[in-house]
């Protein structure tokens, strides 16, 4: 079910009414429905595909109950294992099966060998990557004793399903959102309020920003052999905001949704175009997804501890390991590569941590350093995201030749051109917003409580009005491919 569908606009206020007027007395009756919902939220893209979610779940409650009975080390390594092995397994065989297949064969090709192999036609299972990184991370906590493991299978089954990041985030930490299941909740008018502001904002984000850059981006990149290199590169910006008001969007959606039933989750964007290098980027794009690999595999493998070679390969593996994540093609791995090239001079000189804070905090402009470093790290990231859309390498490689080619300096052109002008009014309009809204959690956070009732008002039907007059309805969430 789609966040941007009539479907979830007759789900939501259905749910809603039964969790708070027909469940509110009863917490396992609470947590019950949210598992009923979340199944139905799933299922109705698939219902197969649940099955998957029931072994996740089964598996991992079974296990983290054992490790809690289990003191010899090497028996808790192996139930560790067992875990690893089921979710991985899954990921595995459904993302990955025939990338590897297919490298596999073109690999002994290579050397004059032939081998005759089919490929699967395989679905992906939509969110199979976010909630088996979710209920993963639960029993590798369970297995370094830094949590108790549930014995409650309802509460389990609902932070493992729950249905407004299920299945495009923020990756929940359990010790963050299971305990919320335990707790009696209460409903509060004010944090219901945020919610819905923030699903509006996610709303205007993903359906008048994303979608209509999605077309544009589309319609360049899919002939990019016809265009010039200005054209390309404006393409590639299209599809530098049609990521972040896609994915960004789908999280302020989730958070503002789970603030309706009384859940908190974690943010996962940052205004991350406003960092000034590309350390701090990272601090601020998909925050759950990369402190996921922090803390279960890049500290693992020795951190920043060890002398320089370490550290240059465990950031190599972190990178390339988060670009695989996202999908079965190299073009996600040189995306991850890139990525590393660009944060490895911070890291090594020490200054990948000089940007914490939020860039010109309580001043309306940033500085001419601080201007200069946001437009350098957002230029290195529009060009990073060239491989993120390509086909192929092939493609990407073709664009970025054609960029940096003498029709770059030519006016961009192409058959939509004035549709487009359209589209990048509203993304001036975005960018504006988000930056004078770049100390709240969420932009629409830092208008609608300051002003007057009839400005708040007028600003909230003008993004609805938006939302109809500009949007295209029913598109997909682009992370739901990965």
């Amino acid at each position: 079910m789609l966040f941007n569908s009539l479907d979830f606009a007759l789900f939501l206020p259905v749910v809603f009414l039964l969790y708070w007027f027909a469940a509110n007395k009863n917490l396992k009756v609470q947590n019950l429905l949210i598992v009923a919902a979340s199944y139905v939220f799933y299922g109705w893209w698939d219902w197969r595909f649940l099955s998957l979610i029931l072994i996740s779940t089964l598996a991992d409650y079974v296990i983290g109950i054992a490790l809690s009975k289990e003191d010899k080390p090497a028996k808790r390594k192996l139930f560790l294992w067992a875990s690893i092995l089921v979710n991985l397994g899954l990921l595995g065989f459904f993302k990955y099966y025939n990338f590897f297949l297919e490298n596999f064969i073109s690999a002994f090709s290579f050397f004059g060998a032939e081998i005759r192999a089919n490929s699967l036609n395989i679905i992906l299972p939509v969110g199979i990557s976010f909630y088996t990184f979710q209920t993963m991370s639960y029993t590798i906590d369970v297995y370094r004793r830094k949590m108790e493991p549930t014995r409650d299978v309802v509460a389990f089954a609902a932070f493992v399903s729950f249905f407004p990041q299920l299945v495009a985030g923020p990756i929940e930490r359990a010790k963050n959102l299971l305990p919320q299941f335990y707790e009696k909740r209460s409903f509060d008018y004010g944090q219901a309020v945020l919610g819905l502001r923030q699903i509006l904002w996610g709303l205007f984000k993903k359906i008048v920003i994303a979608d209509n850059c999605a077309y544009y981006a589309n319609m360049i990149f899919n002939p990019s052999a016809d265009y010039s290199g200005s054209t390309l590169l404006l393409g590639a910006l299209f599809f530098t905001f049609q990521i972040y008001g896609d994915f960004s969007g789908y999280s302020d959606i989730a958070i503002g949704t789970a603030r309706l039933f009384g859940f908190r989750l974690m943010r996962n964007f940052a205004f991350p175009y406003f960092s000034r290098d590309i350390a701090e980027f990272w601090r601020r794009w998909h925050i759950s997804l990369s402190t996921w690999f922090r803390d279960y595999l890049y500290i693992p493998l020795g951190g920043s501890r060890g002398g320089t070679w370490m550290k240059i390969r465990n950031t190599f593996i972190i990178f390339i390991v988060s670009g695989f994540w996202h999908g079965a093609n190299w073009t996600f791995i040189a995306w991850g590569a890139l990525n590393a090239l660009y944060f490895l001079p911070l890291m090594l000189s020490g200054s990948n941590r000089d940007h914490l804070e939020i860039v010109a905090k309580g001043k309306t402009f940033p500085s001419l350093k601080e201007t200069l470093g946001i437009l350098m790290t957002f230029s290195l990231t529009v060009f990073a995201w060239i491989f993120f859309r390509a086909e192929n390498i092939g493609h990407a490689g073709r664009i970025i030749s054609e960029i940096f080619s003498s029709s770059l300096f030519t006016l961009p052109r192409f058959s939509a051109m004035r549709g487009a002008a359209t589209t990048i009014i509203l993304v001036l309009g975005l960018v504006l917003a988000e930056w004078f809204g770049r100390e709240q959690e969420f932009a629409l956070a830092a208008f609608g409580p300051r002003w007057k009732r009839p400005a708040r008002y007028a600003l909230y039907y003008a993004l609805i009005l938006a939302i109809f007059w500009f949007g295209i309805q029913g598109q997909q969430f682009i992370y739901f491919q990965f």
